[in-house]
Parts: C-alpha cells; structure tokens; sequence
C-alpha cells in the first residue's frame, strides 16, 4: 500500500477506504433515479414509524405516566432502532427502501455492518433536521447522489435490481 499519508495505516493490509474506487462505483445503471427512490423511500419509512409510535404509545401509556413523561425519549430510540437493525441486517435496506428498489451498500462492496448503519442513522437524524433538510442539497452535486450521511459512514445506496443483475468479485479480489 502506498504511503497514505496516515500513520496508524502504516504496515497494514488495506482497507478499502484508500483503495482505489471499486468498479461497480463507476456504473451509472447503479444509480438511476435514486433521488426520487430514496424520497419515496422516506416517506413509506415515516408511515412506518407512525404506525410504530402509535403501537407504542398505546403499549407503553401507563409506565410513561407512571414515569411522570421521564420514558417519552425513549421514544427516540424507534426510527434509530429501526433504521439501524434494517441496514445494518441481511437486505441491507429498511421496508421503504426495499419498496422503493434501493439498497444500501458499504464503499467495498459488502452488505454495511451494524456500525455503519447506526452512524449513518445518527448522521441523518443529527444533520436533516437542524439543517431543515439544506444537507439533502449535497445529493445534487455528485453522480452517485449520495448524501452527507452515507459520505461519512461509508455507504453506498444503489438499485437493488441493478446490483442483482452484477456480479461483485469476492472481497478479497476487488
């Protein structure tokens, strides 16, 4: 591995973070029309998690007032769990986005692991907000239409019947 520029990589195997980019990256069929998946995606994912806070409202009522309204933040822990185990799981996508033929994958080409998805959520949830959805601008800007949630976690999303139709080599061949 050439010199990277950062010392604690010095004398290790490669990681794919500074590899060079896989080729399955540089296909725009990978990519069509994701913008609008991933809206649409959002919004059967938002019905979800109603539903879910509805369900849960009805189930945990009496500890929340028996807690004096002290349990109410656990109610955050919903969308995080929910996005988290989703993308970090086996389909490597939530039920919107499953809907909505997208899939999210690692920069490597794998199914995102467990801390990926959960950065990526907290990401999401930390910077749309706050930012009253400006940060979604960035998507615009890159081929890839990526977001900044999946530029600093590390994942890729992609068509899910794009990808299927690929065959990726196996990680160790990339």
């Amino acid at each position: 591995m050439a010199n990277s520029g950062f010392p604690m990589l010095a004398g290790r195997a490669p990681s794919g973070w500074f590899d060079a980019m896989p080729q399955w990256l540089d296909r725009p069929e990978n990519f069509a029309g994701l913008a609008l998946r991933r809206s649409l995606a959002f919004l059967i994912d938002a019905a979800i998690l109603g539903i879910l806070w509805v369900i849960a409202w009805i189930v945990f009522l009496i500890p929340v007032i028996l807690s004096f309204g002290l349990l109410v933040p656990l109610f955050g822990l919903i969308p995080l769990a929910y996005h988290t185990l989703l993308i970090g799981g086996r389909r490597a996508a939530t039920f919107g986005m499953r809907l909505c033929d997208v899939k999210m994958m690692s920069w490597t080409g794998e199914r995102p692991n467990y801390v990926q998805a959960l950065v990526m959520t907290v990401l999401f949830y930390a910077t749309v907000g706050p930012s009253v959805g400006l940060v979604l601008l960035i998507a615009v800007f890159n081929p890839r239409r990526r977001l900044l949630h999946d530029l600093l976690s590390g994942i890729v999303a992609v068509r899910a019947s794009a990808m299927a139709q690929q065959a990726l080599p196996p990680a160790g061949r990339r």
